[in-house]
């Protein structure tokens, strides 16, 4: 067996993705230790932590075990064969879960209840609450639950991925050992107020674990341990005309449900037996199993963080919105004369919505193309392409059914747009379209004339508020008709491998971002000032990182804010000595990508959608597009970049074994936290002198 640390770091020139990534999910969860941190966003924290970690099981680990039962010998850029990487995983992963656990337990819950907060036990219920809580069981809870039974059984009943499960032990009347299992109902809140108190509760499973004997009278109960199951999620789209990838992306929903088990999670009470019962029953080693104390499925809590007290929040905050951004008029009147450059949440997302509306009821507005991810379940600017098809207007969308997680809401938004006339398009099969564009063709004086958004997000109101993410609008003719011949390539049959300014994977991004970064190093061989700054959320390429590694061994100054997994070894003599690699985890998630090159003085950025990941750059549509104003160029390192970099609250540096280190500020210097300043200074107030707040 290899040492830990081995497997952790992975080869010299290569830090493990996976190991790069449960690094990230620890940084999230230092935020729901932090202190610092409002009691109740503490809550939410742990909750997405746990909400990661179920993903990335789902997803990546299933991956994983996919490869070494097909006896896949390939291994990771950092010499890790899957196998490696699957030791890794279980050597790492469990213990930040018991953390997790302990943050609750002996950090948060006990504050909690200093503010009044409980998650109350059984064991402290009054008598009448108890019995309010039994005619709640008998009134909504029992109609719900099904005891199937598991031991014996002529069939295993099937469990479904994520789902809470009661195993209960019981005594037949010869005085054998039957196991049943109960379903947690997923349509009850786990979280049960106790009546008349308004911030007190009671897990439902608790609520039916005290009531087992309505399920099973008439048996002698001896047990019910919590338990649930995670699936392979990540299931492929085999189907390859786009006329039935509508269907196919439905059955691969339902079969998400089906998915291999690749986790099994249990209370700590359940006893041995019990537990390598169910390991035999699901096919899972000792390895494949968390032996959890305390609650099992931290994203209850998210229902708890939910709850109106202020006073435990973040402080209310109201994007900002200049005046000339606000109305229909003023929007495309300020993009006619000049490019303008926007960072949600900073700067309202309602731009972005007028830009959609304004141009759906503008009668000289002729055409709107879009492309939509992951526009959630209530959509404002899918809303204004439904108005635009029924005033007539042509509309054409490119919805990528593959949105993992999101494709329920973009089938629903699909059959809705193609019934009021839209053209629906949904791309292409072995390719997701993650790009994020709008272009609006309207009549003019003197002609058409097209106008583009092109953002790092989705255009989705409720990630805007949550998401750090930018966004260009521009009528630059060479962008828009580019942004028009590429919608060609993703709606019909063009071929089209040559862009004017955009740069599009799996085109030309990849060659366009290294000829940019050799250039950088040949430009710093005459002044000596060469300088890289990418702030992006992922970085796995070899090409590109060995790309940075012959920068920064030239003497380029190279920095990365990467929120996220970064395979790149920072601070290695003769390789790296000359890069720093910055993690923020904040109040928002940072999601924007933004590439700078200083360009010997002539300072070059580029927007969009695209991490420098393989799958970005080899299987997927994305686009960056060039900031051209020198102004905007300027703004945006100096307003948004450099903003970053002087985090020393929220931020983390990434050291040359592939940890991180929070930062800290120097010697009687404050502490900086770069999102609380864009709060106060949002990019467009460097645009606009003034404007109201949205």
């Amino acid at each position: 067996m290899k040492e830990k640390n081995q497997i952790a770091i992975g080869s010299d020139r290569y830090l493990n993705r996976e190991y790069s990534w449960l690094q990230f999910n620890k940084r999230v969860l230092d935020e729901a230790a932090n202190k610092h941190n409002p009691l109740l966003e503490r809550l939410r924290f742990l909750s997405i932590f746990e909400s990661n970690l179920d993903e990335f099981y789902m997803v990546r680990v299933s991956g994983l075990i996919e490869q070494f039962e097909s006896a896949v010998l390939d291994t990771s850029p950092d010499g890790l064969t899957p196998n490696d990487q699957l030791q890794m995983i279980s050597e790492t992963a469990f213990p930040l879960r018991l953390r997790a656990g302990e943050v609750f337990e002996k950090q948060i819950h006990p504050e909690l209840r200093k503010h009044g907060i409980h998650i109350r036990s059984y064991d402290e219920l009054s008598d009448k609450q108890v019995k309010e809580l039994t005619d709640y069981f008998c009134r909504d809870v029992f109609p719900l639950c099904t005891p199937l039974m598991l031991h014996p059984a002529a069939s295993v009943p099937f469990i479904s991925n994520r789902s809470l499960n009661l195993l209960v032990e019981a005594l037949d009347e010869a005085g054998e050992m039957r196991l049943a299992r109960v379903k947690v109902p997923t349509i009850l809140p786990r979280a049960v107020s106790l009546p008349r108190k308004k911030h007190e509760f009671v897990l439902l499973e608790d609520i039916i674990a005290a009531n087992l004997s309505m399920l099973f009278p008439g048996v002698s109960v001896q047990g019910a341990h919590l338990f649930r199951v995670l699936r392979d999620a990540d299931i492929e789209i085999r189907e390859l005309e786009a006329a039935d990838l509508i269907t196919t992306i439905e059955q691969t929903i339902k079969l998400r449900r089906f998915g291999d088990p690749v986790l099994l999670e249990c209370s700590a009470s359940m006893p041995a037996k019990s537990r390598q019962f169910l390991m035999k029953m699901l096919v899972l080693d000792e390895e494949d199993v968390f032996v959890t104390p305390g609650i099992i499925g931290l994203e209850v809590l998210s229902e708890i963080a939910a709850i109106d007290l202020p006073i435990l929040r973040f402080p209310p905050f109201s994007p900002y919105l200049p005046e000339q951004l606000g109305s229909a008029e003023g929007l495309f009147e300020v993009v006619a004369s000049t490019d303008v450059l926007v960072h949600q949440p900073f700067d309202s997302f309602r731009s972005v919505e007028q830009f959609v509306a304004s141009a759906a009821k503008d009668p000289d507005v002729i055409g709107i193309k879009q492309t939509l991810y992951r526009v959630g379940a209530e959509s404002p600017i899918v809303e204004s392409l439904l108005a635009a098809a029924e005033a007539g207007k042509q509309v054409a969308t490119m919805v990528e059914l593959k949105a993992r997680f999101d494709e329920s809401n973009n089938i629903v938004w699909a059959r809705t747009l193609e019934r009021a006339g839209v053209h629906v398009t949904y791309g292409f099969s072995d390719m997701k379209t993650h790009c994020k564009l709008c272009l609006v063709v309207k009549r003019e004086r003197d002609g058409l004339r097209s106008y583009a958004h092109i953002g790092t997000g989705n255009y989705n109101p409720v990630t805007a508020r949550q998401y750090s993410d930018l966004g260009l609008f521009t009528c630059d003719p060479d962008i828009t008709q580019d942004i028009s011949e590429l919608f060609n390539y993703l709606t019909g049959f063009s071929r089209q491998k040559d862009y004017r300014k955009l740069l599009v994977a799996p085109l030309n991004l990849r060659e366009k971002i290294l000829e940019l970064i050799r250039r950088e190093v040949t430009l710093h061989k005459k002044d000596s000032k060469g300088r890289l700054i990418f702030k992006l959320n992922a970085l796995v390429d070899p090409e590109v990182i060995e790309a940075l590694y012959e920068a920064s061994d030239a003497g380029v100054k190279v920095d990365l804010i990467c929120r996220g997994v970064c395979c790149l070894r920072p601070g290695i003599p003769n390789m790296s000595s000359n890069v720093r690699v910055f993690s923020i985890v904040g109040r928002f998630l940072e999601h924007s990508r933004a590439y700078y090159f200083r360009n010997g003085g002539n300072p070059q950025a580029y927007i969009g959608s695209a991490d420098l990941m393989r799958r970005n750059l080899d299987r997927r549509i994305e686009v960056l597009t060039p900031v051209e104003n020198p102004k905007l160029v300027n703004i945006l390192k100096e307003k948004v970049l450099d903003v970053y970099l002087k985090d020393t609250e929220k931020s983390w540096e990434l050291t040359p074994d592939g940890c991180y280190i929070r930062r800290h500020p120097k010697p009687n210097e404050k502490p900086f936290n770069a999102q609380e300043y864009l709060m106060a200074n949002p990019m467009t107030k460097s645009l606009f002198d003034s404007g109201p707040q949205a």
